[in-house]
C-alpha cells in the first residue's frame, strides 16, 4: 500500500457510520478508524477555538442552531433565513437570482420587505455577455421554439457578485443560480452567502427527489450504465 492510499484511508468518511449513535450523542465511533474525532482530534480543538475566537463564526453558528431549535420541521427554509438574517442584525439582503425564477425573486423580495429588509437584487443575465466571450463552442447556445436567443447570454455570476460588493450587502441569498455559477458567486461575494433556492430543472428545484423516487433512482442506474460502457 502505497503512502498516498495509506492517508486516503485515513480521510473521514462519515457517510459510512451510524454518526447518531455516536457524535450525535457526545462520543466518538472506536469502531470506525478513520473517525475525524479520533484521527484529527487536533482539528476539533482548532474549531472549537474558533467558536471562541472568531465573532462572526461564533455568533452565526449559534444563531442558525436557535433558528433551527424554534423552527423545527414548522417552518419553511425562508423564514429560517428571515430569522437567521434578524439574529445577526444584518438590513440589506442581496437577491442573486436565476432569470427563470424572477416571479419566485419578486415574492421573495416583497416578503422580506415587509420583514423591514432593503433588498437588492440583480439577474444572472446582468451584463449581457455573449456565451462566446466566455470561451463557450457556438453549438452550446440554444434559440427558443419561436426564435428567441434564450442561450446566447451567458449567466453572469461575476458581474452579480460585484454588484453586491458595491452595495455593500450585509447577506447575499441564492435563487437557483447554476451549479458553477453558484460556486463563482460565493467565491466572489465579500458578504456571506446562503443559498434559498437550488436549480433542479428536472424537478421543481427539489434536489433531493432524485433520492426518493423511482424515477431518479432509474436515471442514475442508466446514466452510470451508459458511462460503463463508454
Amino acid at each position: 500500500m502505497t503512502l498516498h492510499s495509506e492517508e486516503e484511508e485515513k480521510n473521514p468518511t462519515c457517510h459510512q457510520c451510524d454518526c447518531i449513535r455516536y457524535c450525535v450523542s457526545g462520543r466518538a465511533n472506536k469502531k470506525k478508524e478513520n473517525c475525524p474525532m479520533t484521527i484529527s482530534p487536533e482539528i476539533e480543538k482548532e474549531a472549537l477555538e474558533l467558536y471562541k475566537k472568531d465573532d462572526f463564526i461564533r455568533k452565526s453558528t449559534g444563531v442558525a442552531s436557535i433558528v433551527e431549535a424554534k423552527g423545527y420541521i414548522k417552518w419553511p427554509r425562508l423564514k429560517d433565513t428571515i430569522e437567521y438574517a434578524k439574529g445577526m442584525d444584518y438590513s440589506k439582503l442581496g437577491l442573486a437570482f436565476c432569470v427563470g425564477l424572477q416571479s419566485e425573486a419578486e415574492q421573495i423580495a416583497k416578503i422580506l420587505g415587509k420583514y423591514g429588509f432593503e433588498v437588492v437584487s440583480v439577474c444572472c443575465k446582468t451584463g449581457s455577455v455573449p456565451k462566446t466571450k466566455v470561451g463557450v463552442p457556438e453549438e452550446y447556445t440554444m434559440m427558443s421554439k419561436t426564435g428567441y436567443p434564450i442561450g446566447n447570454i451567458t449567466c453572469n455570476p461575476a458581474a452579480q457578485a460585484l454588484l453586491f460588493n458595491k452595495a455593500k450587502t450585509d447577506l447575499n441569498i441564492i435563487i437557483g443560480l447554476c451549479v458553477g455559477h453558484d460556486i463563482t458567486f460565493t467565491q466572489l461575494s465579500k458578504a456571506p452567502v446562503t443559498t434559498l433556492i437550488a436549480k433542479d430543472r428536472s424537478s421543481p428545484h427539489n434536489p433531493a427527489a432524485c433520492l426518493l423516487t423511482h424515477y431518479g433512482k432509474t436515471f442514475f442506474a442508466m446514466d452510470l450504465s451508459e458511462m460503463k460502457r463508454k
